[in-house]
């Protein structure tokens, strides 16, 4: 089966209390839609199917774009690690002039083109790992990367490398465990609904953090610190 016909026939088309503006298709329940893609596949052992839902972080950065236009309005925006794409979707809708979406998932790169499609937008879809490569955007939208200690290194170097170029990195992040808060400013938080499949309580709050200029202080936090 076509990967948008996969996506498509095992998600519904629907909101987020928090982003009403955005349709999405998600899942209901991920182990069920997990299995599902490891028999597309035929391969066992795969990352969970995030595109399929809209994590803490990409709601709440959807929201502060959508309310706060002026941030993209006629820049070009890169949604890293988009999963669904929520982020991406609200520059788009918030009046960036280009919106790519970064994802190492096939199935999220057609999720995407789908939740695009489905909200009258544009996105550019970016296939493979970004992190070692150059920076062509004005803005970075990052929501909900900081889960693994390797990823969040690779990702916060990377960050900090377009935030010394002058690039506008914007973080949604409700505190995962190896989020580097201590190289960072908190802009604002929301109380994000999720399902308690995904997360250990229904309401998570989660905040827009910028990174700080550097001060030679920038690491990822230690692996000895709590989840949040």
């Amino acid at each position: 089966m076509p990967r948008r016909e996969f996506v498509s026939a095992n998600t519904v088309l629907t909101t987020t209390p928090l982003v009403p503006e955005i349709v999405l298709y998600l899942a209901d329940e991920a182990l069920p839609l997990w299995s599902r893609t490891e028999e597309e596949l035929a391969n066992s052992g795969l990352p969970p199917p995030f595109w399929a839902f809209a994590w803490a972080g990409g709601q709440a950065l959807a929201r502060y774009v959508l309310d706060n236009p002026d941030l993209v309005a006629d820049r070009r925006v890169l949604d890293l690690g988009a999963g669904g794409a929520i982020a991406a979707i609200a520059a788009a809708k918030a009046g960036a002039s280009y919106v790519m979406a970064s994802e190492v998932d096939e199935f999220a790169l057609s999720a995407i083109a789908l939740n695009a499609a489905a909200n009258g937008v544009v996105v550019t879809t970016l296939p493979g790992d970004m992190l070692d490569e150059s920076i062509e955007a004005d803005v970075i939208l990052v929501g909900d990367m900081f889960y693994e200690r390797a990823l969040a290194e690779r990702t916060f170097a990377f960050l900090c490398r377009a935030a010394d170029m002058g690039v506008v990195v914007l973080i949604g992040d409700p505190c995962r465990t190896y989020l580097p808060q201590q190289s960072l400013s908190a802009v604002t938080t929301y109380d994000v609904q999720t399902p308690r499949t995904l997360e250990d309580r229904d309401v998570k709050p989660t905040t827009i953090w910028r990174i700080r200029p550097s001060d030679g202080a920038r690491a990822v936090a230690p692996e000895t610190q709590a989840a949040q």
